[in-house]
């Protein structure tokens, strides 16, 4: 072959490359990236594997919520009792239930695909793709290449090594959304948030519901005394095991075994019709490669970034779950945010995750913000304040006495480091103290004001005013 014509042959296949400004791998908090990119007039491209819309409203918070919502009315009406009402439910529609989030789900794909069919500036690659070379993927066979990438290609359910398990028709949080029937009986191992929010679900539903966790106690992150108290309530309506390591899973006619070592001694086995297994996340980078491209991942496969969001490559970025920061719908698009704002303005902001919320929706609810007691310990001296619903008007008038607040304050300074709910509309409740945190504000600007009385705010009042 000669000179000339390798020189000809490569320059058509640079010219087969598409360029673009913009490169979005992902389209959950990825479309807000993507929309800043279309506002200034950069050439965008999103690639995605679906499903459109990304895990959020596709596969977690949002069908996820959408069948805890009728448990959570469920769990009320069998604990009105205490109230002095007497109430029966005569039928569970669990097909009616599950249809209606599918259909929400249907719905919603096809309302944002119609809408990325009719914008301009953007060519969405459908499929998955990974990357070939210096800032270039390759998706379904076309090559594209991109000044700026940001990779918001979220995670997927972690499977564990676990004897036999290959072999089993198990659930994870995805697929279970699937469901036409109601399983009879489900073991659940793991013992995170996923684990206790569906474990309150198919209880709810009628299912018999066994989880098996293996560490010490139900959703680590939490303080634990929170997770003590949600330990005691779920096991009022379903069996609840820690310190149990899932060793073998066994299937037959009749349905599966799970053989567990107990870490305190000695194996057991629990069976049921299905399985779900809900022991973590892992990030989706490993499908990327990014490795081709100069992008290195942590021990655990989640993408390196800065404070910045970028990656050790410059001009690539990671938001979401693909970097692993914190795992949450509302933490990924500040992040998206901010990672559009450093790359296509040129600014320098910094992600703070001092005043990030979570909650974990099993009942009782969970929530929480800022550092633990233990974490906060290490770094400040510290005061707590504690709270009982039951210390409320408003919290006695629904006899609710085993729900709790917890405050964690600089001793010094009285600035709030951290606080955790656990008891009826703590998702809700926590957003006060969040704001509080994120503006700078400290124990008096929590005090300053009025709280409505009687109403279950004055808990987080209450509770800073407990402190030692």
């Amino acid at each position: 072959m000669s000179p000339g014509f390798k020189e000809i042959l490569h320059q058509v296949t640079e010219a087969d490359v598409k360029e673009y400004d913009v490169i979005v791998i992902g389209s959950g908090c990825g479309m807000n990236i993507v929309d800043e990119a279309l506002a200034h007039g950069l050439d965008v491209a999103l690639v995605d594997k679906g499903p459109l819309g990304g895990t959020c409203p596709n596969l977690g918070c949002i069908p996820s919520k959408m069948l805890i919502f009728p448990a959570d009315r469920i769990a009320e009406i069998q604990e009105a009792k205490k109230l002095g009402i007497e109430a029966e439910i005569k039928n569970i529609d669990f097909g009616f239930i599950m249809g209606r989030m599918r259909k929400f789900v249907r719905e919603n794909q096809q309302h944002m695909r119609h809408g990325l069919s009719h914008t301009r500036n953007l060519d969405f690659f459908e499929g998955e793709g990974h990357f070939t070379g210096e800032y270039t993927l390759e998706v379904k066979g076309e090559e594209i290449k991109g000044d700026k990438i940001f990779i918001a290609s979220g995670s997927r359910p972690l499977i564990p090594p676990i004897k036999g398990l290959d072999n089993t028709d198990f659930l994870t949080n995805e697929s279970l959304l699937q469901l036409e029937e109601r399983p009879e009986s489900l073991i659940i191992i793991g013992g995170g948030y996923i684990a206790v929010e569906y474990g309150h679900f198919f209880a709810a539903m009628g299912t018999r519901v066994t989880i098996l966790e293996m560490a010490d106690r139900l959703v680590l992150s939490e303080e634990p005394e929170i997770s003590e108290l949600l330990k005691k309530e779920l096991s009022r309506r379903m069996d609840v095991y820690t310190s149990v390591r899932a060793e073998e899973v066994k299937a037959d006619e009749s349905g599966v075994t799970v053989v567990v070592n107990d870490l305190k001694g000695g194996k057991r086995e629990f069976t049921a019709q299905k399985i779900l297994v809900a022991v973590g996340r892992r990030s989706n980078a490993d499908l990327l490669k990014v490795e081709n491209t100069g992008v290195e991942v942590d021990k655990r496969g989640f993408v390196k970034v800065n404070g910045y969001l970028e990656t050790t490559r410059k001009k690539i970025y990671a938001v979401g779950d693909a970097n692993g920061q914190q795992m949450f719908t509302h933490v990924a698009n500040r992040e998206a945010v901010l990672a559009a704002s450093n790359a296509i303005h040129g600014n320098k902001l910094k992600t703070d995750y001092a005043a990030a919320p979570h909650a974990v929706y099993s009942h009782p609810q969970i929530a929480s913000v800022g550092l633990t007691e233990e974490n906060a310990r290490k770094t400040h001296k510290i005061s707590i304040g504690r709270a009982r619903y039951f210390d409320v008007a408003k919290g006695e008038a629904m006899m609710e006495e085993n729900g709790f607040a917890k405050a964690i304050v600089d001793a010094d300074t009285e600035k709030v480091l951290g606080f955790h709910i656990i008891g009826p509309y703590a998702p809700i409740l926590i957003q006060e103290v969040t704001n509080a945190m994120a503006s700078g504000g400290g124990v008096s600007q929590m005090q300053a004001g009025i709280h409505i009385h009687p109403a279950l705010p004055e808990l987080i009042l209450r509770t800073f005013n407990n402190l030692e």
